[in-house]
């Protein structure tokens, strides 16, 4: 089975991750969308929101799973037996920095490969950074995230 892990925080999921693992599905049996938990960083959403926010995105889709993981990645990889990590880039400085990660992880565990997919060109300006700061100042978000959703605090 081709299992990937898409991991992020998802703070909140946006447009742009929703159209990722969409077209993401063609190549993976099955897609992990796993919520990595960063004692270091602080969340806006709580934990058990972004979880039901994403199933609710994926509901129709049986091959698409929510997680959450703290650690590396790569340990988690192995934890669920996928053998790739799925990654977005929207911009050059995105492909400079997960390029970086991709090899360290592939130094670390060489049975785990990293597939970057780009950003669908009208989504490349939408990051869960923006949404938040949107969102928290009173402005509207509907444009920037999944359909299904609906931000609350």
């Amino acid at each position: 089975m081709k299992r990937a892990v898409f991991p992020g925080s998802f703070d909140p999921i946006t447009r742009g991750h929703e159209s990722l693992v969409l077209r993401a599905l063609p190549l993976f049996d099955e897609i992990i969308i796993a919520i990595g938990n960063n004692a270091t960083k602080q969340y806006f959403f709580t934990s058990a929101q972004r979880i039901a926010w994403i199933q609710t995105v994926f509901q129709s889709y049986s091959q698409i799973k929510v997680m959450e993981y703290e650690g590396l990645t790569v340990d988690f990889c192995h934890r669920v037996e996928a053998g790739f990590i799925l990654r977005g880039l929207r911009t050059s400085a995105d492909f400079e920095f997960e390029r970086g990660i991709g090899q360290v992880n592939r130094i670390i565990a060489t049975d785990i490969e990293t597939v970057f997919l780009l950003t669908a060109p009208e989504l490349i300006p939408v990051t869960s950074s923006i949404v938040r700061d949107v969102f928290r100042n009173g402005g509207d978000v509907s444009t920037f995230i999944p359909k299904s959703i609906h931000l609350t605090i």
